[in-house]
């Protein structure tokens, strides 16, 4: 199987994952695709292949070299955002001849793959499992080319924030380890925002609007109220670079009951702190208004920066960038405005910085995937095995 059919192939698993879930993996769909996924690996011949009941699957490569060298790992996640629809995907490849505002013109002259428009594509992060399993394959049937030990390692639910709940860093062995879970082609990230989830629940008080004078309280009127306190240029869609953001993702809410959901992000942990007292703030103001209890607050943290666990490591960089730059790859070093496993991974002893898996777009109906950029993710994770 090539690397584009192994894509198209895992694109046709329905893997959505749902934070409303208390399940794990969160949706049924993850286990089907890690049961296939788990007899792939078995059958491309990598050994030690292991599949638990929470959905995590981990695999060796075993070494063919006597020299010492590290173990390194590879992980990528089996979810797709909930979004958008990652139900009958219809992926099909197209020359890209320019015209499309959806579409850098870089690729202008490329094959990339795309879907109908109806739902996203799957290549974040089915894209970097592609990648990760035809190298390894690569490897198995080319025995010439000397290497260390490797592992590699799939996990659900990192869109929802829960990929590396159960990840087992002392069974996985690795000294160090990439997530291929990045975007547009040479991407290389080491920093990501900390970030929390939020859920704020408004109670109001329903009574027949014909008699609702000085007695109704519609908590959707004081939802809307809420969010407007939030700071209106700090959103995603106002925000680049370094800069955090509050997100509003959710709202559901009747007259009684309202719950707005949101994300906080920031890449300085300083100003990540005060956005958390900020959304506290908000609350008990709106609580000074309308009454104590009328508004609840739910924080999680879910990350933090793992830059500050790869500084003391930077050779793992260096490894990725003398990489790239060996298969025409210029580096591209910039901070990851979200988060991936491998930010947890990082704080629980597993240096885990990310790597471009190619795609553009993502968690969104225009999500593409240029297949030079596909193919170039495998030649990065060749080159990194043979230079370690």
């Amino acid at each position: 199987m090539t690397l584009v059919e192994r894509f198209l192939k895992y694109v046709s698993f329905e893997t959505t994952s749902d934070e409303n879930s208390s399940s794990v993996p969160s949706t049924n769909g993850q286990i089907v695709f890690a049961r296939y996924l788990a007899d792939e690996l078995r059958a491309i011949g990598l050994a030690d292949v292991s599949l638990d009941d929470k959905g995590y699957i981990m695999a060796t490569l075993p070494s063919n070299d006597q020299c010492q060298t590290p173990t390194i790992g590879f992980i990528a996640h089996m979810d797709t955002s909930p979004d958008a629809s990652g139900k009958d995907i219809k992926a099909r490849i197209i020359r890209y001849e320019g015209g499309n505002e959806q579409i850098d013109d870089r690729y202008v002259g490329q094959d990339i793959i795309v879907t109908d428009g109806t739902t996203l594509l799957g290549a974040d992060d089915k894209a970097g499992i592609a990648e990760i399993v035809t190298a390894m394959e690569y490897l198995i049937q080319h025995p010439e080319i000397k290497h260390g030990k490797v592992r590699i390692g799939f996990t659900p639910d990192e869109e929802i924030g829960r990929g590396a709940d159960f990840f087992d860093v002392e069974a996985f062995g690795a000294d160090f380890a990439y997530t291929m879970d990045g975007g547009a082609i040479g991407e290389l990230e080491f920093e990501n925002f900390n970030a929390a989830s939020c859920k704020i629940h408004i109670h109001g008080f329903n009574v027949h609007p014909g008699t609702a004078y000085h007695k109704m309280r519609n908590s959707m009127r004081i939802a809307t109220q809420l969010a407007q306190l939030f700071p209106a240029d700090e959103t995603p869609e106002q925000t680049q670079g370094y800069e955090g953001f509050y997100h509003l993702v959710g709202m559901n809410g009747t007259v009684e009951e309202t719950t707005l959901s949101y994300i906080i992000r920031d890449h300085d942990r300083a100003r990540f702190e005060q956005r958390k007292q900020t959304v506290q703030a908000i609350a008990r103001h709106i609580n000074a208004e309308y009454g104590e209890g009328t508004v609840e607050i739910e924080l999680r943290d879910q990350y933090y920066n793992m830059r500050e666990k790869i500084e003391p490591v930077m050779h793992v960089i260096d490894l990725a960038k003398e990489a790239m730059k060996a298969v025409g790859v210029t580096p591209v070093v910039k901070p990851i405005r979200g988060g991936t496993d491998g930010a947890r991974l990082s704080f629980e002893g597993l240096p885990c910085p990310n790597i471009f898996a190619g795609g553009e777009n993502f968690h969104s109906r225009s999500e593409y995937l240029p297949i030079p950029s596909l193919e170039a993710a495998e030649q990065v994770i060749l080159e990194i095995i043979k230079k370690a």
